[in-house]
């Protein structure tokens, strides 16, 4: 009784393997949205209107699953749109969101209700007299923040941003629903193909560990530089 057959797995092992740039890829678009989202929000607290929008918007996402997030941007909305389109002003449409497209908006907004609450977090931990210094050298509120406060804040949450890349690295394997050709997806293909599920499994349970290990060692040989920096 053969447990492990890697006769029959090895001819797809690169295929497999092809799933880490698309997992990579997904992750790393929704990590720079993520950002760009999180300092956006982070501005918007500094005002009572928009601080309120902002609230709201990070409580519902860290209050839905993602999966329910994804299923609303890449079948809901262009649903919605068909029939906005089609019926309220007598467009013949066809909108269909790519699959790919629909992952990176779906954990680009997704990532960046948590960035931007480990930037918040990040900006808090700013020492007030540093910011007191500052004001007192005449220097404006905008260069205060770009110069002073979010390089600090950057500093201090960068071992939580990381984490955060990491987090998304593991989770768009939810992508896989959707059809997405990323490692999850890859496999779920191969064990069908194979009908050797355990095998095609574990390759990508090593895969995932492996790439999680280099980007966590990368992290803390950053974070040390960041410290004595």
């Amino acid at each position: 009784m053969n447990l492990f057959d890697y006769e029959k797995i090895a001819p797809w092992i690169p295929y497999l393997a092809g799933g880490i740039g698309v997992t990579l890829l997904i992750a790393l678009v929704a990590a720079l949205i993520g950002i760009f989202l999180g300092i956006l929000l982070v501005v918007m607290h500094n005002h009572k209107i928009t601080g309120k929008i902002a609230v709201a918007y990070i409580d519902i996402i860290r209050g839905t699953p993602l999966l329910l997030q994804l299923s609303i941007i890449y079948l809901a909305i262009p649903q919605f749109l068909r029939e906005l389109f089609s019926n309220g002003l007598g467009w013949d449409t066809s909108f269909v969101l790519p699959a790919l497209t629909a992952a990176f908006i779906t954990f680009g907004l997704n990532s960046g209700a948590y960035i931007s609450e480990i930037i918040r977090s990040g900006i808090n931990s700013v020492d007030p007299g540093e910011i007191e210094a500052a004001r007192a050298l005449g220097i404006n509120k905008f260069h205060i923040y770009k110069d002073i406060i979010l390089p600090i804040a950057f500093k201090n949450s960068f071992p939580a941003l990381m984490n955060e890349f990491i987090t998304l690295i593991k989770e768009t394997s939810v992508v896989s629903v959707i059809g997405v050709a990323d490692l999850f997806r890859r496999q779920q293909i191969v064990s069908s193909q194979t009908f050797r599920y355990f095998e095609a499994l574990i390759i990508i349970g090593i895969i995932y560990y492996v790439i999680v290990k280099i980007f966590s060692f990368v992290g803390r040989k950053i974070e040390v530089v960041l410290k004595h920096g």
